[in-house]
């Protein structure tokens, strides 16, 4: 359960001169106290419980403050950056901030962050990372590159021992881990997931024990996690990670300004934006494990979409005032996300947020002082876990399957791919798959596709180790699964790849238009063909064969009576690209003919007739080339067409020969392969005089240097 209290305005005096704002709002040494840099060139400490200033520093007259000024919490003192480069460093009994400490740096800040507990670290703008002390000691160091020209710094969270920064460059985003003890930067690539196009508006970060959690508030109006790990297997390699949704609408998303999102603890997130297109902006709070709106506040004079959080207090900019909010978050229970929740202990506890130090063995809170209360939780807390005995993440992941929601089953199913390997782990696979078959058939309307092709993308299913999977996907006419389970699983029976191959013949082109479909198959060869290059392309000899040349008269009489369409049947595909992407996955597939024909008889005949039609215009591609392969990525090959030509025909010939659709194509096959042993049988007639010349090449070595010889071939 989450609560919003009464607001109050910290100052009532417009902060800078630009329409976002403040720069920033950073906690200092006191618990009470923070820094409040405003846009042009003022720094202000206010007292929150008085609701005062206490303090206030100006730069000259020309100058600009460009990063907001932090707090030294080991030393005291204070930092701020103004001209992108010129670094000041002052006390609360300075009062001039020309005549304090300065440094001139070699490369423009973007942001110095400092946190309790570790030294103040200085994000400059081109990615690269300095502490203060070895900064100060050599301002003028040559700073390096870390991220591209074109890349845009969107946010820079600060960890105990790492940073975090997600960048912008040409819409894709990327995150960057930088570890302090070790020096290792990471890259990760943000796959954001949706169908659309969209904007990332707002980041914020938390960190646990495994993994940094990356959300983002989208254009779309939903809120999306990443999981990166804080160890990764290969962390000099860029990443690729997928974006999924938390939250969904949880603002307009035609709002493209006013909108913000911060972390508040586990479960809790604060999201300041208009909830609907008409509607006036808000700060609201979600429960983000049981998806539900705990709280909100409408904020009638507006907001510049500026959020910033400490310990109990949330600080906005409320029309033209910075505006501070007091919020109380109680443990995440189901009771307390519907507002259910009996309040046992006292109005005024609450549950302060807080971050792990994973290279510790115990929890940090933020913002406490070590008292004597919260060690004697933690020494509770390290009694309860060494008496408890550890559950293997397998376990816990079987268990939350039978009872939690598609979309946590989705979070803990992704931080369990995203750990270590063990020697079993194929085996738990196999074992979650099942799991989760078994709630599929025990729940109809239970059906994680998300979790299913994430398990399937392992690489280490197989068909015997879960053979309903493909039984669930066929009932669901889940062709993307099913493609999936073609292209990855081994030793699937002739009669499964037969039903897959009569789901994607009969579904419709309206259902396969919203199916995300790997169309890497068909990419490079599906492009339409105009009809001068149509008819261009029918006058050459296809390895020897002529779609428009006949020898056999009865034949040519009857293809002549419509020549546009044998032009069209020639160089046109008959089927749209995600079903060709689909009957491609078939083609690639292993089988037995001897246990594979029997099924292929009971595939209609006009379904047969359009296959065959499919599998002729891939042979015509292939002739198109020299090396006689399809372009793309794993397109089917030569032999794969041919072959199953031959089953389609033997198993269906009595029945398509009886259709009149199917009469132009059998006679185009006829004609085929006609020419392939006209071609065959001149081959074998020079194959004598081949003989011979490698006779020839044998008795070279007997010849002068230098000869002239003329060979005849008849």
């Amino acid at each position: 359960m989450a609560d919003l209290e009464e607001g109050f305005t910290l100052t009532a005096v417009p902060l800078g001169s630009g329409p976002d704002g403040p720069l920033g709002v950073e906690q200092s040494d006191k618990t009470d106290q923070f820094l409040v840099t405003d846009s042009g060139r003022t720094v202000i400490l206010y007292k929150v419980s008085d609701q005062k200033p206490l303090g206030s520093w100006s730069v000259k007259q020309g100058q600009i403050i460009t990063c907001p000024a932090v707090c030294n919490f080991q030393t005291g003192e204070y930092i701020v950056v103004h001209d992108n480069k010129v670094l000041r460093i002052w006390n609360n009994e300075d009062v001039n901030l020309d005549k304090v400490f300065k440094a001139t740096l070699s490369a423009e800040v973007y942001r110095i962050h400092s946190i309790q507990g570790t030294e103040p670290l200085v994000l400059f703008k081109e990615g690269a990372v300095r502490g203060l002390e070895a900064l100060l000691a050599e301002p003028q160091q040559k700073i390096e590159t870390v991220i591209s020209d074109e890349e845009v710094i969107k946010k820079c969270t600060l960890g105990i021992s790492d940073s975090q920064f997600p960048t912008q460059e040409h819409g894709n985003y990327f995150a960057y881990v930088q570890k302090f003890n070790s020096r290792i930067l990471s890259k990760y690539t943000l796959l954001l997931g949706q169908e659309e196009k969209c904007v990332i508006q707002s980041f914020s970060t938390s960190v646990g024990q495994k993994f940094i959690s990356l959300m983002s508030l989208s254009s779309d109006g939903c809120v999306y996690e990443t999981l990166i790990p804080i160890h990764p297997s290969e962390p000099e390699k860029n990443q690729r990670l997928v974006q999924s949704q938390l939250l969904k609408s949880v603002v307009s998303g035609s709002a493209q300004s006013g909108a913000a999102l911060s972390i508040l603890d586990q479960d809790h997130i604060a999201v300041l934006g208009a909830p609907r297109p008409a509607s006036k902006e808000c700060l609201s709070v979600w429960n983000t494990k049981f998806q539900t709106l705990q709280t909100s506040k409408e904020l009638p004079q507006g907001t510049s979409g500026q959020l910033w959080y400490y310990g109990e207090n949330l600080f906005m900019l409320h029309g033209k005032f910075l505006t501070v909010i007091p919020y109380k978050c109680e443990v995440s229970s189901l009771a307390g996300a519907l507002g259910k929740l009996k309040h046992s202990q006292d109005p005024g506890t609450h549950v302060t947020p807080h971050f792990v130090n994973w290279e510790t063995s115990q929890g940090c809170e933020l913002g406490s002082q070590n008292s004597e209360q919260s060690k004697r939780i933690l020494r509770r807390r390290k009694i309860q876990v060494s008496v408890q005995p550890e559950v293997p993440a397998s376990t816990q992941l079987l268990a939350t399957i039978q009872k939690d929601s598609e979309k946590h089953i989705e979070v803990e199913l992704r931080k369990f791919l995203a750990t270590k390997r063990t020697p079993d782990f194929h085996t738990v696979i196999g074992d979650v798959v099942i799991g989760l078959l078994g709630r599929c058939k025990a729940e109809p309307s239970f059906y994680p596709r998300n979790c299913l092709i994430q398990l399937v993308q392992t690489h280490v299913l197989s068909y015997s180790l879960c053979p309903g999977l493909m039984e669930v996907a066929l009932e669901k006419t889940d062709v993307q699964i099913l493609q999936l389970c073609l292209q990855q699983l081994p030793d699937i029976p002739e009669s499964v790849t037969c039903a897959c191959l009569k789901v994607f013949l009969s579904i419709g082109d309206d259902t396969l238009q919203d199916a995300d479909i790997n169309m890497e198959s068909v990419s490079d060869y599906m492009d339409p063909v105009q009809d001068g290059k149509m008819e261009e392309q029918t006058t050459f000899l296809q390895n020897g064969f002529n779609p428009e040349e006949d020898n056999c008269d009865s034949c040519a009489q009857k293809l002549k009576e419509k020549p546009q369409a044998t032009a069209d049947e020639s160089t046109s595909c008959p089927l749209t690209p995600k079903r060709a992407a689909l009957l491609n996955a078939i083609l690639r597939s292993a089988y037995s003919e001897t246990f594979l024909l029997p099924h292929l008889k009971d595939i209609p005949a006009q379904h047969s007739t359009l296959f065959l039609q499919y599998l002729y215009f891939l042979y015509l591609k292939c002739s198109e080339n020299a090396t006689m392969t399809l372009p793309g990525t794993h397109p089917p090959t030569l032999n794969q067409i041919m072959d199953w030509i031959c089953l389609l025909l033997d198993a269906n010939f009595t029945v398509v020969v009886m259709i009149p659709e199917a009469k132009r194509l059998l006679l185009s096959l006829y004609k085929f392969v006609k020419s392939q042993i006209s071609i065959c049988s001149e081959l074998n007639k020079i194959e004598v005089s081949f003989r011979e010349l490698q006779k020839l090449n044998q008795e070279k070595n007997n010849r002068e240097l230098y000869s002239i010889e003329v060979l005849e071939l008849f």
